[in-house]
């Protein structure tokens, strides 16, 4: 199969958007739960009734006992008086892994229109600001900090930044919170999803001792996936920069321009900070991958090998065709065909080795891209904090105006490693796969993202010169998650909307200009 067929098949549409009329209504042949036996889903699909969702239900079982990478760990339990999404919440292995997480934390669902809006454009709903989120636990005060904002937002109208702290949301201090009632207020605040909802912050700002008062209206925010890119001299060498915050079809003209831009300015070396990238799309990744390394180094390589549960061996299940790996995509594909088309030819820098920013919310599609290039012998100087740990992903699916997904692949590089399951961790003395050189650091929120005096851009810039990390390296890899125990699990402050999962995740497939 060419390249230019594998791009399609990989962007092949895999959801229909039309909800036919409901066969389960009534009838000696409408669908029933029979333990242990399983209708095939695509005799189930897009049946969907206001009245009666059982249909649904069952295509959820049967898709899920198809293609779940874990689907012999699925209790199956009867559908009735329970709702699809609750269902769907079942449907997923319980078991732990060797490390005692929980094996599955990726299932989630969102509406059919969402995904399409926050997968095509950027689209998602809030202020304009990430924040890191630092919970109450054992001598650990509860702080909720900026670390970047989006442009023309509500959050860079009202000239918030990194670094600023949030006192209070809506009168509710942020730190003296005590009583679920107030923890409420601060997370619906904080991660609103009400269009129109308007907030009162108390904010204190970077190197401010002096609290502020702003107001903010929740609004749908465009996501600027590629900013910062720019060109750092140096004494001896020019090294590019670029801020990548997430995998989603607008970064593939992001990235395009920016890669144009350090190749015309001719750099010596590459930092990309993945250190808030949750992931997203993998052929994203895979392009990107290409214009660090080349056609030299990817030239009949693979970027990734996606393997299926035990059922589909040799078979994508989802497409429904031989299983065959991602290549390094070296053309575009027009996931956005408002901002370029499919076809132009990638720029590449052809280097040797690049220099990632990472922390625990560096995840999946963004750990895709740094396993493809140690495929491919690039070195990957790694400098922060572990990342999170995804090795896994899927296809978004549609039924009923509902895109689902769940776990159906793992992926490994050109030499076969794929287990990073506790993350990539920056070692000065790497000894295992999953170890990479480099240094542990502690994110910086006292510098702006792409200041060359900001701790994690600092210190690679340091190991370029020097080939070892500079006196500030902590002697073991910083952890941003407080451990099991410690936390007041009743009083949590934490983003759980669709949109946020969305952004943690790999993903096959998308709703790109060809499909």
């Amino acid at each position: 199969m060419t390249i230019r067929s594998t791009m399609l098949s990989l962007l092949a549409a895999i959801s229909l958007t039309a909800c036919g009329g409901s066969s389960n209504d009534s009838g000696s042949d409408a669908p029933m739960w029979v333990a242990g036996q399983y209708t095939p889903y695509s005799e189930l699909a897009q049946q969907c009734s206001s009245t009666d969702n059982l249909t649904e239900k069952l295509w959820l079982r049967s898709w899920s006992n198809d293609t779940y990478l874990w689907y012999d760990e699925i209790v199956d339990t009867d559908p009735a008086n329970v709702s699809v999404t609750d269902y769907f919440n079942q449907l997923k292995t319980q078991e732990l892994s060797d490390t005692g997480n929980k094996k599955d934390n990726f299932h989630f669902y969102m509406s059919t229109p969402e995904w399409q809006q926050l997968n095509q454009s950027g689209a998602s709903f809030g202020y304009g600001m990430n924040v890191k989120l630092q919970n109450a636990a054992q001598g650990v005060p509860r702080q909720v900090t900026i670390t970047f904002t989006e442009p023309n937002t509500p959050a860079a109208d009202v000239n918030i930044s990194r670094g600023a702290m949030i006192i209070s949301v809506d009168g509710v201090n942020v730190e003296n919170a005590a009583d679920s009632a107030s923890i409420d207020i601060l997370n619906a605040g904080l991660f609103p999803s009400v269009d129109g909802k308007q907030t009162e912050f108390e904010v204190r700002d970077l190197n401010s001792s002096v609290n502020r008062t702003v107001t903010m209206t929740a609004q749908t925010v465009i996501a600027t996936p590629v900013q910062n890119t720019k060109v750092l001299q140096t004494t001896n060498a020019k090294v590019g920069y670029l801020q990548f915050n997430t995998h989603i079809a607008t970064a593939e003209r992001g990235l395009f321009d920016a890669f144009n831009t350090l190749s015309t300015q001719g750099v010596d070396d590459l930092v990309i900070d993945l250190r808030y990238n949750g992931g997203g799309l993998l052929a994203i990744a895979s392009q990107m991958a290409y214009m660090v390394a080349g056609n030299n180094a990817t030239q009949n390589k693979v970027f990734e090998r996606t393997s299926f549960n035990d059922k589909y061996p040799n078979t994508d299940p989802v497409l429904n065709q031989p299983l065959e790996p991602m290549p390094f995509f070296n053309q575009t594909l027009g996931f956005n065909t408002d901002l370029i088309g499919a076809g132009t030819h990638l720029p590449t820098l052809n280097l040797k080795r690049v220099f990632v920013l990472t922390t625990a919310s560096t995840c999946s599609a963004s750990e895709a891209f740094i396993n493809a290039l140690r495929g491919v012998d690039i070195e990957v100087i790694q400098l922060g904090g572990t990342t999170c740990g995804k090795p896994y992903g899927f296809y978004p699916t549609d039924n009923c105006n509902t895109t689902y997904f769940t776990i159906q692949f793992k992926g490994v590089n050109d030499k076969g490693f794929g287990e990073y399951s506790d993350g990539f961790t920056p070692s000065q003395n790497a000894t295992t796969d999953s170890e990479i050189n480099g240094c542990p650091l502690e994110d910086d929120l006292s510098h702006g993202l792409g200041d060359p005096n900001e701790r994690l851009l600092s210190a690679a810039l340091y190991y370029r010169d020097n080939n070892t990390c500079p006196v500030n390296a902590q002697a073991k890899t910083f952890n941003t998650h407080v451990a099991p125990g410690f936390v007041d699990e009743g009083f949590i402050l934490k983003d759980t909307r669709m949109q946020n999962v969305l952004f943690n995740n790999r993903i096959l497939g998308g709703y790109g200009g060809e499909q």
